[in-house]
C-alpha cells in the first residue's frame, strides 16, 4: 500500500501530458510504438564512441506551431510534438506535412543542474532535416544544415540560473531542394516515402570543463599494430598532454600519450584480438586531457583491430578482404524506416531489433541504404558484428543512367551551392562514423540519383579515409575508379559486367514480394518485383536466387546485397512486415543459405 501511495504523485503528473499526446493517423504501428513513455522517450546515452557521465535528455512533449516561411517566431503555439519523431509521423502526434512554403517551430524549458555551475554546457542535436536556427532565452546561439548528421552548440554565455526557454526553427524543402534526403518525396509511391521533417534524434545537454575534448578519429593497422588516435580540442593550449588507454576488460593492455597535439600512436600487443562477424571483439578506450598534470576533460569510447582491403585471389578475381583473408560480404538493403516513427526507431530495442535479425538470418553485412542512422545504431553493429556499406543519401536530380554498361553520357551538373552542400554532408558523415569499426565501404553515389563528379568524388572519399574501401556508384553510371564494380539486378542475379582490376559485387538483387494481410502500409495498393502469396513459396524463390548466386560467386563476384530488410510503406518487398511482427520467409532455411554464402570463400 506504501508502495502504491508513493505512485500517486508521479502518475498524477504523468496524466496531463499522456491527454496532450497520442499517436497521430491510423496506419499499422509497431510493438514497441503501442508502449511508448512521453515522459522516457529514447533514455539511452546518444552517443557510446565518446561518453561523459554527465548529461541531461531533452526529448520528450515541446510545443510547436506551422508558420508561413520566413514569417516571425508564433506568439501561440498550436499543439504538443513528441521530440525526437518528425512531424510527419505517427509518433509525434502531429502527423502533419511541412513543405517548403512553412516552417516548423519548437519551443520547451528546461532547467541547469546546480552540480554544473561553473561549467560550459553544450546543446547537442543527434540529427534534424534540414536547416536549423537555435535560440536560447531569445539569443540565437546557432545554424545548420543537413539532414543526417550531428551539430552541437555552446550556450553557456546565454544560459540562466533558472528556467530557460529553447526555440528551434526548422525548413525543410524535401525534394524541391537540392539537399541530400534520400528516398524522402513530397507524393509518395514505390519506392520512394513520407517526407521526414525536423528533429529525428535525440535532443541533449552535456556539461563540459572550459577546455574538453570535441571529437577524434580512430584508424587501427593491424599489419604494424598500432592504433592511430586523433584527438580534436575545443581550444589548444601550450603543454596540452593527450592521453590514450586500451582495456580488455578492466585489464589495460595498452597507452600511449602525445604532447602538445598531434596523433597518438598506441602500440598494440602482438596478439591483440581482431573483429569479426565470427568474433566482434571491442577494446574499451579512455581518452584524457591533461595540462600541467591536471586532469581537464576525460571521455570513454571502444575501438576494434581490423582491416579492410581487396586483393587478387589464385583465380585472379579481385577479392574484398577483412583482416587479410577473403571473405564473401553478404547482407541485406537496410532503409531504417518505420511505419509509426518514419527515420526514427520507436525504442533503443526496435533500432537494435533489425540488426540482431540480420545476424540471426545469417548474414555478416548490412548496405544502410540511402539514409544515416543514429551513433547508437552503429554501436549496435559493432557489438554484434555485422559489416556497414554506408550509402550517402541522394538528393538533387539525376542525370541519365546507364547500368550494364560503363557511362559515355553527360553527367549531372550541379549548381555551385549544390555542389558544395553535398561535399559538406558527406563530409561531415565521415566524420562522423570515422571511428565506427563496423563501417567497411562508403557508397557516394547510387543508381545515378544525383551523381555527379563521380571519379573526383570517389578520389577525394579514398584519401580522405584510406581505411575504407569506396564503392563509386552503386548500380551506375560505372566508372573505372574506386575499389568496387557495384551490378544491381532484379529479381535474380546475373553477372553482366565484370570487373578483372577491382572487386565484383551484386549490389541489389531478389526484391521477392509477399503480401501479409493486416500487417500494410496500404491495405489496397502494394508492389513488389516479383510477388508470391505464400511463406513457402517465397522462401523457395530466395533459396533458388541464393543458389544462383552460389554459382556466380565462383566466377567472379566478391559481395551482393538482397532487397530488403523489411517492408516499407508499399513496398511488400521485405523479409519482414513493415511492422517487424511477421518475418515472412522461413527463418531456419534462410540461415542455413546465407551461412553457406558467407562461407563461400572459405
Amino acid at each position: 500500500m506504501r508502495f502504491f501511495k508513493s505512485l500517486l504523485p508521479a502518475l498524477a503528473m504523468a496524466m496531463p501530458l499522456y491527454a496532450q499526446w497520442a499517436p497521430a493517423g491510423d496506419k499499422i504501428k509497431t510493438a514497441w510504438a503501442e508502449n511508448i513513455d512521453v515522459n522516457n522517450v529514447l533514455p539511452e546515452y546518444p552517443r557510446p564512441m565518446m561518453e561523459r557521465e554527465e548529461w541531461q535528455n531533452l526529448n520528450g512533449l515541446w510545443d510547436y506551431a506551422i508558420t508561413d516561411a520566413g514569417t516571425a517566431s508564433p506568439a501561440v503555439f498550436e499543439g504538443k510534438i513528441l521530440v525526437p519523431f518528425a512531424v510527419e509521423s505517427s509518433l509525434s502526434g502531429v502527423g502533419k506535412r511541412l513543405g517548403d512554403k512553412k516552417e516548423l517551430w519548437y519551443q520547451r524549458e528546461f532547467k541547469i543542474p546546480s552540480s554544473w555551475n561553473k561549467k560550459n554546457v553544450l546543446l547537442h542535436f543527434g540529427a534534424v532535416d534540414w536547416k536549423t536556427d537555435v535560440w536560447v532565452n531569445g539569443i540565437k546561439v546557432g545554424s545548420h544544415t543537413g539532414g543526417y548528421t550531428p551539430f552541437t552548440f555552446d550556450i553557456t554565455a546565454a544560459l540562466n540560473k533558472g528556467e530557460n526557454i529553447l526555440k528551434v526553427k526548422v525548413w525543410d524543402p524535401t525534394d524541391r531542394g537540392y539537399q541530400p534526403r534520400g528516398k524522402q518525396v513530397n507524393r509518395p509511391e514505390g519506392i520512394w516515402y513520407t517526407p521526414v521533417s525536423g528533429i529525428w534524434q535525440t535532443v541533449w545537454l552535456e556539461p563540459v570543463p572550459e577546455r574538453y575534448i570535441s571529437g577524434m578519429k580512430i584508424v587501427p593497422d593491424i599489419d604494424r599494430h598500432l592504433l592511430k588516435v586523433d584527438v580534436n580540442t575545443n581550444m589548444a593550449s601550450v603543454g596540452d598532454k593527450i592521453e590514450v588507454s586500451v582495456y580488455e576488460g578492466n585489464v589495460k593492455v595498452a597507452e600511449q600519450a602525445v604532447i602538445n597535439g598531434g596523433s597518438v600512436e598506441v602500440p598494440m600487443p602482438a596478439d591483440a584480438k581482431l573483429w569479426s562477424p565470427d568474433s566482434p571483439f571491442l577494446y574499451d578506450l579512455k581518452i584524457t586531457l591533461n595540462n600541467k598534470g591536471k586532469k581537464m576533460d576525460e571521455i570513454k569510447g571502444y575501438t576494434a583491430m581490423r582491416k579492410y582491403s581487396t586483393r587478387r585471389d589464385a583465380n585472379g578475381i579481385v577479392r574484398l578482404q577483412l583482416n587479410n583473408k577473403d571473405i564473401f560480404q553478404f547482407g541485406p538493403l537496410d532503409q531504417g524506416w518505420w511505419p509509426d516513427g518514419l527515420y526514427t526507431a520507436p525504442t533503443d530495442e526496435a533500432l537494435l531489433y533489425d540488426i540482431q535479425k540480420t545476424k540471426d538470418f545469417g548474414y555478416n553485412m548490412i548496405r544502410k541504404h540511402v539514409k544515416v542512422e543514429p551513433a547508437r545504431w552503429y554501436t549496435h553493429c559493432d557489438k554484434l558484428g555485422i559489416i556497414v556499406w554506408q550509402d550517402m543519401p541522394s538528393g538533387d536530380r539525376s542525370p541519365q543512367w546507364q547500368s550494364r554498361n560503363y557511362f559515355n553520357g553527360a553527367e549531372n551538373v550541379r549548381t555551385l551551392a549544390s555542389e558544395k552542400n553535398y561535399r559538406k554532408e558527406w563530409k561531415e558523415i565521415l566524420d562522423y562514423l570515422y571511428s565506427n569499426p563496423c563501417i567497411g565501404v562508403w557508397v557516394p553515389f547510387n543508381e545515378a540519383w544525383g551523381q555527379f563528379k563521380t571519379q573526383e568524388i570517389t578520389e577525394w572519399t579514398k584519401q580522405y579515409d584510406p581505411s575504407r574501401l569506396v564503392n563509386p556508384a552503386s548500380g551506375g553510371n560505372h566508372y573505372t575508379c574506386g575499389d568496387i564494380l557495384d551490378l544491381h539486378n532484379y529479381p535474380g542475379p546475373d553477372m553482366y559486367l565484370y570487373d578483372a582490376q577491382r572487386a565484383t559485387v551484386l549490389g541489389e538483387y531478389g526484391g521477392i514480394g509477399m503480401v501479409v494481410k493486416d500487417h500494410l502500409w496500404v491495405p489496397d495498393r502494394n508492389w513488389g518485383y516479383v510477388q508470391f502469396d505464400n511463406s513457402n513459396d517465397a522462401t523457395r524463390e530466395y533459396i533458388k536466387f541464393a543458389r544462383q548466386l552460389r554459382k556466380l560467386i565462383d566466377r567472379g563476384f566478391s559481395a551482393a546485397v538482397y532487397t530488403q530488410t523489411t517492408d516499407v510503406e508499399v513496398e511488400v518487398n521485405g523479409l519482414m512486415t513493415y511492422d517487424r511482427k511477421v518475418i515472412k520467409l522461413n527463418e531456419a532455411l534462410l540461415k542455413e543459405v546465407n551461412n553457406e554464402i558467407c562461407n563461400a570463400l572459405e
